[in-house]
């Protein structure tokens, strides 16, 4: 999102919002927060909020397999390459989306 509109994340990002730093999110900062629990294996949702309605994309992983599967075709990917810095959206195919 940061990088989409043009901004650093490490100025825009917010993390805390609990204990003696807690405040209100101020207007352009981007909130990330952690949640576990129970059996939830792996859930990510992207939202974005505005008064009066919510849009959410969800990716929800049932079975810790599918992250076994992409190491392993990470591992494949990357046995060819010359040494260097290398992302997931590299070995999908999706170039520098960093």
């Amino acid at each position: 999102m940061a990088k989409a509109t043009g901004r650093e994340l490490e100025g825009v990002m917010r993390t805390d919002r609990a204990g003696e730093h807690a405040r209100p999110r101020e207007r352009g900062e981007i909130g990330v927060a952690a949640v576990r629990g129970g059996d939830s294996i792996g859930e990510h949702t992207l939202m974005f909020l505005a008064d009066g309605e919510r849009l959410e994309l969800t990716h929800r992983a049932f079975d810790r397999a599918i992250f076994a599967r992409g190491a392993l075709r990470a591992a494949r990917w990357v046995a060819s390459k010359a040494p260097g810095l290398y992302s997931m959206a590299d070995v999908i195919g999706l170039g520098d989306l960093g």
